[in-house]
């Protein structure tokens, strides 16, 4: 199964952006076992690229592993040579989607507007994360494809267990989770078994 398949079948990518990556296998299993099938670890941690690697080394081919705030073709290549299986950047650049397709990796660059959007999506974008969509709300989503029902948008930013059967039954494709999920607090109390059970939790509340 492909990377877009395993995202399109589970729904939700996890974004793991944090200040401490030194515990990356505890929670990348804590996430697995909870039932997550794609996590993006961002590149605002200097970590992020040896992390990608460990945590490839450690899943199965059901759990896809990708790098997230990718800004450059730079980034892209170090990302690839770690095993990352697609990358997402909270804006579309030509030199990242360019180095994405030499690599032949899934691009999910950020874009904002109906505009925004169909230009990254012209311009080879696989997903595109609609970011950020707590300002934009769940019928954006259906609006926005009601003209451009091609698109797989992601909406990203304000995601949580408590919308986000709105935005899938708005026409979402996949769903970018961060911090109503996981953040600095769930790492600094080491409680795995609680991240492990909201991870169930979120893909309990999945359609």
């Amino acid at each position: 199964m492909s990377t877009l398949d395993i995202i399109a079948k589970n729904k939700i990518v996890v974004i793991v952006r944090l200040d401490d990556l030194t515990v990356a296998k505890d929670i990348a299993e804590a996430l697995i076992d909870g039932g997550i099938r794609a996590i993006e670890f961002t590149l605002t941690n200097s970590d992020a690229v040896e992390t990608i690697r460990e945590i490839r080394r450690l899943a199965d081919d059901t759990v896809v592993i990708g790098a997230g705030s990718v800004t450059s073709a730079r980034q892209v290549w170090a990302v690839a040579q770690a095993g990352a299986q697609f990358v997402v950047s909270p804006v579309w650049k030509r030199e990242v989607g360019g180095a994405c397709l030499e690599c032949d990796l899934p691009f999910m660059p950020g874009a904002f507007t109906p505009t925004e959007i169909l230009r990254a999506w012209e311009w080879g974008a696989s997903v595109v994360k609609v970011f950020p969509a707590n300002h934009l709300g769940k019928r954006y989503i259906r609006d926005v494809l009601a003209p451009l029902p091609n698109l797989r948008l992601m909406p990203t930013g304000g995601v949580n267990a408590d919308n986000m059967r709105e935005f899938l039954a708005n026409g979402a494709f996949a769903l970018g989770v961060g911090s109503s999920l996981i953040n600095n607090d769930t790492v600094a109390d080491r409680d795995w078994d609680r991240l492990r059970s909201e991870a169930r939790r979120y893909v309990q509340r999945l359609p």
